[in-house]
């Protein structure tokens, strides 16, 4: 049977744009990119109440609450603490690439937290979960990674960058009765964009770097396996005389959704040393035998999640005390899986309520405002 080896092996970032020798060099030598887009992130979501000083302190990924202005002003790469100068050279060069990047952090953050919002790790933190290797992590970073990827791409297609644009390279013959037209989303450019960030630390012989680079590909993948056709008709009166066809990216909960699935089927790996010529490598190979071998698109992990029902520093959980639970499910988001057996408190809340509407012709609708009674559950 064969056995995937997921091998640390050390890496360097390829160019992406048309630069000069210099700035090739620039990218090439580059370790650390992520840093700077995580710290837009954080200014972007601060001001819609996302808890990124707690969120994504991944070594590739820094945030803190010092860089809450970023999101709105240009993105000062010198005021960016850690970056290397080869870094805060590629930072100054492009720095227009930088705002979609943070966007694509934010956005993978926002995924993660409502594919979780029912869960025990409800993605709320992430500051010191993201060490272990648990399956979370492997999630964490996929999802960021298509993030980005996913936030270049449109930018591009939107012609908010002028290095990047329409893809042309895989559009092939037209179909029968529509032709190509439009602006096809260049995914390919996005997911090098991303490799850029995301990979650019990932480069030790250790298994955490072979894992993390592992998982970053299998986000950024998920944006190919559900590129589709978007077509347009023209004609009067929407006869669609003429249908034009572009590649289109989906809806990013296209992509949550479907990374969750790869989520709850990642694969536990066990990590092996072996002697090279430049010294011991660490690879990963499935701790089960007679499961199938995890591909490049599903996710892999090699350490167990904790619980998540207490509060534990050392693993980034906030427990599940104060969380509202579904009295009525038996899934996770149910108060007896919730609340780890704990039980639950019920509250009464008032609620202020739009009813009794009525549209009048032609053409408002006018509504009473009603006060509901809602009995809310909550973890003990």
């Amino acid at each position: 049977m064969p056995i995937l080896q997921i091998k640390a092996k050390t890496g360097r970032p390829v160019a992406l744009f048309p630069m000069s020798g210099e700035q090739q060099r620039s990218v090439r030598e580059s370790d650390e990119i992520f840093p700077a887009a995580a710290a837009a992130a954080a200014g972007r979501c601060a001001a819609e109440g996302t808890r990124l000083g707690d969120v994504l302190t991944l070594r590739s990924l820094a945030v803190g609450h010092q860089y809450s202005s970023l999101g709105t002003q240009p993105i000062l790469c010198g005021s960016i603490p850690g970056l290397v100068p080869k870094q805060l050279r590629f930072c100054r060069n492009y720095v227009e690439i930088m705002p979609s990047v943070a966007e694509g952090v934010k956005i993978g953050i926002q995924e993660c937290q409502h594919q979780f919002r029912g869960r025990r790790w409800n993605c709320t933190t992430m500051s010191e979960l993201l060490f272990p290797a648990t399956r979370e992590s492997a999630f964490v970073h996929a999802i960021a990674s298509a993030g980005v990827a996913f936030a270049v791409t449109r930018a591009c297609a939107e012609g908010s960058a002028t290095i990047c644009g329409c893809d042309t390279r895989h559009k092939g013959p037209p179909g029968e009765g529509w032709k190509w037209g439009g602006c096809s989303e260049d995914v390919d450019f996005g997911s090098m964009v991303s490799r850029e960030f995301a990979d650019a630390r990932e480069n030790r012989p250790d298994a955490r770097s072979a894992m993390n680079r592992h998982n970053n590909e299998g986000g950024r993948m998920s944006l190919n396996d559900n590129m589709f056709l978007k077509c347009k008709c023209h004609g009067l009166s929407g006869s669609c005389e003429v249908k034009t066809c572009w590649w289109s990216q989906p809806d990013f909960r296209v992509i949550g959704d479907y990374m969750k699935d790869k989520y709850d089927s990642a694969s536990e790996m066990v990590v092996e040393k072996h002697k090279e010529s430049r010294g011991w490598v660490e690879t990963l190979r499935p701790k089960y035998n007679y499961f199938k071998p995890p591909t490049e698109r599903d996710l892999v992990y090699y350490e167990s999640s904790p619980n998540f029902c207490d509060p534990n520093p050392e693993t980034g959980s906030f427990g599940t005390r104060d969380r509202v639970c579904n009295l009525t499910s038996h899934g996770i988001d149910g108060c007896d899986l919730l609340c780890c057996g704990r039980g639950h408190n019920t509250r009464t809340e008032k609620r202020k309520e739009k009813c009794h509407c009525i549209f009048h012709w032609c053409c408002y609708v006018s509504c009473q405002e009603c006060v509901r009674d809602y009995d809310v559950h909550t973890c003990k």
